[in-house]
């Protein structure tokens, strides 16, 4: 049987606009905070005002402490 990876076992700190979304979550690219978005896994991140640039994904209780 295949085993489903949990979030926390797939912790990915950052990626490269270009790369594959390895986690759904909230990024944030660096320098940026205004452009913050949901990206959901596997979509490819994207570039931010024309430039590529290196994406940080949000801790999810950093999301959880927003959405309140």
């Amino acid at each position: 049987m295949k085993r489903i990876a949990l979030v926390h076992d797939r912790a990915v700190p950052s990626a490269e606009t270009g790369a594959h979304c390895p986690v759904s979550g909230i990024w944030v690219p660096e320098g940026d905070p205004q452009h913050e978005q949901f990206i959901p896994e596997g979509h490819v991140l994207p570039m931010v005002n024309g430039q590529a640039t290196v994406w940080r994904r949000r801790s999810s209780r950093a999301a959880q402490l927003q959405a309140v």
